[in-house]
């Protein structure tokens, strides 16, 4: 005779099975499109899977390690346990190079600012130049491709980072009185011929009660506007980027109030096998076609200090391990669901075969980037490099004054004489 109580174990066991919602999930090998869109609900954010449910496909691929770079690890190792917040909680103490704080915990109260911290300095390059990237905004729909308003080329977007510098001299960091964070430019827009010679330096500071330096040049006015700081989260010129969103969050860390929701597994496109970027087909071209794999990762919101920002707040994905973001959501000011960028990135040593730049270690790249505008159903994407120009590495990584990026790349002499 069977005893009751394994018949109640056993009636628990198949109400729990019956009743307890199973939760989406992927393998390797599987296709998500709209159709089976489901299958990734709890592995992306709210607005990634409105993506997808409109027709960004995800290739599900197996995870692959990633290496961290060497000058990295051994910075992070040598200096990290000097590191301390500030007493405004914003700023760091002691850092030198590396990632300041690399054994944070759910538990510790101060864990989202450190989180946050260490996405500031995730890249870690001492400078960059993302060279000859296009973009084309316009509105999507699930009927047609991309409807093509605007098409965009920059030829430059350059920064140059002052502290935490580990491969061009002088390391690990700029001497300068100023204490900025980085300068960066974006110089000069080629396309559309309205907007021919357009071009953007900031200044960004270590000190976190110091407002950005923006300049914005407009050739057609032959003169030099300043930014303010809530201006950065506007959407310039008919497309949907911001300033601020670039690569996610591009703020200053101390313009938000930081709180972390949680930790979860989600996915990211890190892998990707095609360079350039590849464009989804049909309706949906408006997406990258790339690879997907799993990744622990951060959820972290920020709500903005301005009280002109645009957004009320973002929700950031960051990857545990890399502190970069797959994708960012950002809600408008009554809350609701407004925008995401999304990265599509690679981490190898050259970006294709054959690359006139290679590196000796893994190395990110980024094919494409899409930020999307959900309540307006309108997109932008970018190809870095654009399919223009062939053969080019897209990104160039530390290369010093060999890649032209110096301090006279980032005055505003610079900055007007290279939309002339």
């Amino acid at each position: 005779m069977v005893k009751p109580t394994v018949i109640l174990a056993a009636l628990t066991a198949i109400w729990v099975l019956t009743a307890s919602p199973v939760r989406a999930d992927v393998q390797p090998g599987d296709r998500i499109t709209m159709e089976n869109a489901e299958k990734v609900k709890d592995l992306v954010s709210p607005a990634m899977y409105w993506c997808v449910q409109h027709g960004f496909p995800m290739t599900i691929v197996e995870p692959k390690p990633i290496s961290l770079r060497s000058a990295f690890l051994e910075a992070t190792e040598k200096y990290s346990s000097q590191v301390r917040l500030a007493e405004d909680g914003l700023s760091l103490k002691n850092f030198v190079a590396g990632r300041p704080f690399p054994n944070v915990t759910a538990e510790d109260p101060l864990a989202a600012v450190k989180i946050m911290q260490n996405y500031s300095f995730s890249l870690a390059f001492d400078d960059l130049d993302g060279r000859n990237f296009d973009a084309d905004t316009g509105p999507i729909s699930l009927d047609r491709p991309l409807q093509v308003e605007r098409h965009f080329l920059m030829e430059h977007f350059m920064r140059l980072y002052y502290v935490g510098r580990l491969y061009v001299d002088p390391k690990p960091s700029w001497p300068n009185e100023e204490g900025y964070h980085y300068k960066e430019t974006l110089k000069p827009m080629i396309e559309p011929f309205d907007l021919k010679g357009v071009g953007f330096t900031y200044y960004r500071y270590l000190d976190p009660k110091r407002q950005d330096d923006s300049w914005l040049y407009l050739p057609s006015l032959r003169r030099v506007r300043r930014l303010s700081t809530a201006q950065r989260s506007d959407a310039l010129f008919g497309q949907d980027t911001d300033q601020d969103s670039y690569g996610g969050y591009a703020g200053q860390i101390a313009w938000m109030d930081w709180k972390l929701l949680g930790e979860q597994e989600a996915l990211a496109a890190v892998h990707a096998e095609v360079f350039p970027v590849e464009w989804a087909e049909g309706a949906a071209d408006w997406a990258f076609d790339s690879e997907w794999e799993k990744r622990d990762v951060w959820v972290v919101e920020g709500v903005s200090k301005l009280p002109q920002y645009a957004y009320s707040k973002r929700v950031l994905y960051v990857d545990k391990q890399l502190y970069l973001t797959p994708y960012a959501d950002m809600y408008d000011r009554g809350g609701e669901l407004w925008k995401i960028w999304v990265n599509n990135i690679k981490f190898a040593k050259e970006p294709f075969a054959g690359s006139p730049l290679t590196y000796d270690e893994e190395t990110p790249f980024v094919p494409g980037i899409v930020m999307v505008d959900i309540q307006l159903e309108h997109a932008t994407k970018g190809s870095v490099p654009s399919h223009r120009f062939p053969g080019q590495p897209g990104i160039y990584w530390h290369q010093g004054d060999d890649g032209y990026v110096n301090e006279e790349q980032f005055t505003i002499a610079k900055l007007i004489a290279s939309g002339r």
